[in-house]
């Protein structure tokens, strides 16, 4: 594997792991209501568990208000369920194939919790930064043992490694940043 491509491939896994930290923020509650606010949400249905959007349209009619539209009556009881108890601290109510899920002010507690959450998912995704840098450098051993390169080249390789890695931990703090502020802001 030539080693620009080496180096596209790991940033492409760390942009991932980026876009996976974007995914799980776009579920953190700010006090305004979100379809992504839901996207965690799994329904047991069908023998499995589906994501809530494979069962269900969900749209927010309000700044404070996300609705659902259930395409299954049999599996309202289950997405109702499923929505409180998802952690996020939401307390629907059914009419019929629609739930309602009303979003509720955020006190100072439940702010600090979702800051931890967000560091939690942050956290996640340096380890997942850190797993991609881990590959990335035994590969280049790899390579190096093998005679493909040498081990200046394999030194030289493994340091933009870690600078791609460094700024991959870098984003995902400037990211976690900015959610403990859109978190944390009355």
């Amino acid at each position: 594997m030539p080693d620009d491509t080496l180096l596209k491939d790991l940033r492409r896994r760390m942009e991932g792991a980026l876009e996976a930290l974007r995914k799980e923020f776009g579920g953190l509650r700010t006090g305004r209501a979100s379809a992504s606010l839901l996207e965690p949400v799994t329904i047991p249905a069908y023998g499995g568990n589906l994501p809530l959007k494979q069962v269900a349209s969900v749209s927010v009619p309000e700044p404070r208000m996300i609705t659902v539209q259930v395409w299954d009556r049999t599996l309202v009881k289950a997405v109702d369920k499923a929505i409180r108890d998802s952690g996020l601290g939401l307390n629907p109510q059914t009419e019929g194939q629609v739930v309602r899920v009303p979003i509720p002010d955020l006190n100072e507690e439940r702010r600090r919790e979702l800051t931890r959450v967000a560091a939690r998912y942050a956290e996640a995704a340096r380890v997942a930064v850190r797993n991609v840098r881990r590959d990335g450098v035994e590969l280049l051993r790899r390579r190096e043992k093998d005679g493909e390169i040498s081990q200046d080249e394999q030194h030289k390789l493994a340091q933009e490694v870690q600078h791609l890695t460094d700024e991959f931990i870098r984003r995902v703090e400037e990211a976690l940043g900015q959610k403990d502020k859109e978190i944390l802001q009355v």
